[in-house]
């Protein structure tokens, strides 16, 4: 029920408003019935008048009254015509007379021409205007296509909308879902006329998406730079990913790209020079495929001449053991030290050598990687493991287990280094398995596809080289690989219950690497090649375990995060490990972190202590923006103990080329509205439908009453007058 005073509009239900009624009846005898009986009437008609006027505006409130405001048209009704501008329109796919394919945006300028707004415009019945929307801005590092708010400022600032017409591809990618808009239309009682644009079938392309180079490598190695592309063709193609700087050098891989699905790749990059460099990935055009711009991608690689710092412990000086101090004394790259417990000779004296296990954690924290050899608890102390252990998990150094066999390493299971160990040794073996004849290594698909098993140049002929190395007649007997390793090789003719014997497996530990060597022949790889791949193998072992832990080391601090290539969106976790002035790690002391985006504007947290015992130090930082971002982080009180670094975050192109329209979502935003799609052959008949629509309702604006706060507010307050009115009259 309904009934209007004016503006004031009441829509009480006929319950409420007889329930309304007799209030308002049984309020006024009350209140009439206490005045005569009063002894002062004048104080009392007032107060009385109050409870009257209380009960009267708690009736219109139940009555839900609103006050309505109607604004009639003055002009001509409008119909408008929005055209998509955003970067999708500029995909190859919309086809003309002739059978001619051209881009979606080329398409809409041909037919949403000056001809086609002259029909809509029925002789001047209907005023029709074009506008573009989700134009691209160039200074928005992630522009987009928001289709519901250009809409909703359309219905803000016109208020005799017959009908839109909308011209798109149906991409959307920011804002509020376009079913927000077409609700909006609804309610004003505008139809939306959706014109699809575009092929609903993906575009036949090859799109590099991503190239997830690493931050920095030692100049003189080898980097792997792994890149993802994704094929949208309906055949296996085969082509060549070609890697090049700006001074021309060059590197090639053949790769096969298989139809529908993303394809995950690396290809090798050897640094020549120090210094950040600019390197571009790509790949030629397909027969068959129809965007170029996204064949290519540039990246930034820096090259750093690396003092990576070594630890070797071991009993004996087997053969494995004097081969691989020999090929880490050799390495310009590497400093050495070695602990050797001689179980007759005593400690091992000489170049390279030290006397004792560090007896500080910063001592120890001076190590990039700590290789464990045929020891355990007769040589090293719990506490002597657990700061190994701490080393690892707290400052991402690395250590490597290089079981022998006396079997001393069955011993550290019980220490915090047995948690670290990434296999579980078999204790009823524990001096291992002997083979009466030479078994070869077999990699592993992650083995394959590691850095740490590449002994060739190319990736290609890797498995050649691995396949020609010595066979091994020992190796340390291992009942499983843990569960969130990585098995990179395992012995080729021994199996398990569980599989394949792990030879060489890896894994993570807080934040560094671990590595496990269950054989004690690498030394045999010598043969024929002398040092080749003996020593090439264990330069990458020290370089691959040292190299997040060098990504920004300072004097004071050492920085380093992940992941190294963040998108927008991305929160990146940042390690920073803290030192004294006596080089000790930091005690009850305050890290700040600062990242300044690529716009300028900055970012300050500060690291929560992780670790007193090892200075170590985390926080979290939300990558908002694409491009180069400069991070720093110094001990707070300290001036001299900054450390800064850049990190690039990847771009993500929100518009993307080569991508299948959306006409359901067109659809959709046309039934809501009780409009409808239009085809590009029915197009001549849009300008007879919208003339037949009717003019455009009233814009009506309605301000409900009964829940506004003002009104509310007087409610209170009469009612506060009327009882303290009663207080002053005697009345209780």
């Amino acid at each position: 029920m309904n009934f209007t005073l004016q503006n004031l509009n009441f829509s009480p239900s006929p319950s409420m408003l007889v329930i309304g009624v007799v209030a308002l009846v049984g309020v006024a005898v009350l209140s009439f019935l206490i005045w005569k009986r009063s002894l002062h009437p004048g104080r009392t008609a007032a107060v009385e008048a109050l409870r009257l006027l209380a009960t009267v505006l708690a009736v219109l409130l139940l009555w839900k009254p609103e006050w309505r405001t109607v604004i009639h048209p003055e002009s001509s009704p409008q119909v408008m015509v929005l055209t998509d501008a955003s970067g999708s329109m500029d995909t190859v796919d919309a086809e003309v007379a002739g059978g001619e394919v051209i881009s979606r945006r080329e398409w809409v300028d041909q037919v949403a021409t000056e001809s086609l707004v002259e029909k809509l415009s029925a002789n001047g019945a209907n005023e029709v205007q074009r506008r573009a929307i989700c134009v691209p801005d160039e200074d928005v590092p992630l522009s987009g296509t928001d289709l519901t708010a250009p809409i909703s400022d359309l219905l803000e600032e016109e208020s005799n909308l017959r009908a839109v017409v909308l011209f798109s591809d149906g991409d959307h990618n920011l804002g509020q879902p376009p079913v927000v808009a077409a609700q909006r239309l609804l309610q004003r009682g505008i139809p939306l006329f959706a014109v699809p644009v575009g092929s609903e079938q993906r575009l036949p392309d090859l799109d590099l998406i991503a190239v997830n180079a690493p931050t920095y490598g030692i100049v003189g190695e080898n980097v792997q730079i792994p890149f993802t592309i994704r094929s949208s063709l309906d055949r296996e193609v085969r082509t060549t990913v070609r890697i090049h700087d700006a001074t021309g050098r060059l590197r090639s891989k053949e790769v096969t790209l298989q139809p529908g699905v993303e394809n995950y790749d690396s290809i090798l990059w050897r640094i020549e020079d120090e210094g950040t460099t600019t390197l571009t990935m790509e790949f030629p055009m397909a027969d068959g495929e129809r965007v170029r711009a996204n064949n290519r991608r540039e990246f930034n690689l820096t090259g750093r001449p690396e003092s990576i710092k070594v630890l070797v412990i071991e009993t004996l000086p087997r053969w494995e053991y004097r081969y691989l101090r020999n090929a880490l004394s050799r390495d310009p790259g590497v400093e050495l030290s070695c602990l050797l417990f001689h179980p007759s000779l005593g400690m091992g004296k000489g170049p390279d050598y030290i006397e004792q296990f560090p007896s500080q954690p910063e001592e120890l924290a001076a190590y990039d990687v700590v290789m464990i050899g045929d020891v355990g608890t007769g040589q090293l102390t719990p506490d002597q493991c657990a700061m190994i252990a701490g080393l690892v998990e707290n400052q991402a150094s690395g250590v490597v287990f290089l079981p022998g066999d006396q079997g001393n390493q069955l011993s550290l299971l019980g220490t915090a280094l047995g948690e670290l160990m990434p296999v579980i040794p078999d204790a009823n073996q524990p001096q291992g398995i002997v083979d009466p004849t030479p078994s070869p290594l077999e990699l592993t698909s992650e083995g394959r596809s590691s850095l740490l098993t590449l002994l060739a140049d190319t990736e290609e002929t890797n498995p050649e080289v691995w396949n020609s190395l010595p066979g091994f007649t020992w190796h340390a007997a291992v009942t499983r690989a843990k569960g969130g390793t990585q098995v990179l090789a395992v012995h080729a003719n021994r199996r398990s219950q569980f599989g394949p014997t792990p030879i060489i497996v890896t894994s993570s530990a807080g934040s560094g690497k671990v590595l496990y060597m269950g054989i004690d022949s690498a030394w045999r790889w010598r043969r024929g090649v002398e040092d080749k791949y003996h020593y090439r193998f264990w330069g990458q072992v020290a370089r691959w375990m040292s190299y997040q832990r060098n990504m920004a080391p300072g004097q004071r601090i050492r920085l380093y995060y992940t992941p190294e290539r963040p998108e927008p969106g991305d929160g990146v976790t940042f390690h920073a490990n803290a030192f004294d002035a006596n080089g000790a790690p930091l005690q009850d002391g305050e890290v700040v972190l600062e990242a300044v985006a690529p716009d300028g504007s900055s970012t300050s947290i500060s690291l929560e202590e992780s670790d007193a015992a090892w200075g170590s130090y985390s926080g979290r930082v939300r990558i908002t923006q694409p491009g180069q971002w400069k991070i720093s982080a110094r001990i707070v009180g300290d001036d001299g103990s900054s450390v800064e670094t850049k990190l690039l975050a990847q771009g993500v192109e929100l518009e993307k080329v080569g991508q299948p329209a959306r006409p359901e979502v067109l659809e959709e935003m046309a039934r809501i509205t009780r409009g409808r799609v239009i085809r590009p052959a029915n197009l001549g008949a849009l300008a007879d439908e919208i003339r037949a629509l009717p003019a455009p309702r009233p814009i009506e604006h309605r301000l409900p009453l009964w829940s506004n706060w003002t009104v509310v507010t007087i409610l209170v307050l009469v009612l506060g007058a009327f009882w303290t009115g009663r207080k002053l009259n005697g009345t209780f």
